[in-house]
């Protein structure tokens, strides 16, 4: 089950560690998650890669609709759309939303630099799977 402590979403979701993402805030209402610039993440010119980007936004994006859904759902990305607005050569830090729950959650994600440029605007549909019963 998903709580809001990041040793959770590490054992459910392992992308997210390996990616190297630090979760700042997890509530229903919003999930902060910082990722930090390193040069193993980045593209030509220095920029952090966009499937980075992309993957710190899903992580985030998840986590929101799993923590707006039933008890013990898992979430599951089933669309998204990406609008990368500018190159991040810093750390980032992605705030996800919810714009609309039920079994299908739209969640709104911006990804913000460390001068608070925003980088990267991502809408997902993130439906949320319930658990078998045995």
């Amino acid at each position: 089950m998903l709580t809001r402590e990041t040793e959770d979403v590490y054992a459910l979701a392992p992308y997210a560690k390996t990616l190297g993402v630090v979760f700042e805030e997890m509530t229903k209402a919003g999930v902060r998650g910082r990722l930090a610039h390193d040069l193993s993440l980045s593209t030509v010119g220095g920029g952090l890669h966009g499937g980075a980007l992309m993957g710190l936004a899903d992580v985030c994006a998840a986590v929101c609709a799993a923590l707006n859904g039933p008890v013990g759902a898992a979430p599951a990305t089933v669309e998204s759309s990406t609008h990368f607005l500018r190159p991040a050569r810093t750390g980032v830090v992605a705030t996800a939303r919810p714009l609309r729950l039920g079994r299908n959650n739209v969640i709104e994600v911006d990804v913000h630099d460390d001068q608070g440029e925003l980088c990267v605007r991502v809408t997902q549909v993130v439906t949320t799977i319930k658990p078998k019963e045995s």
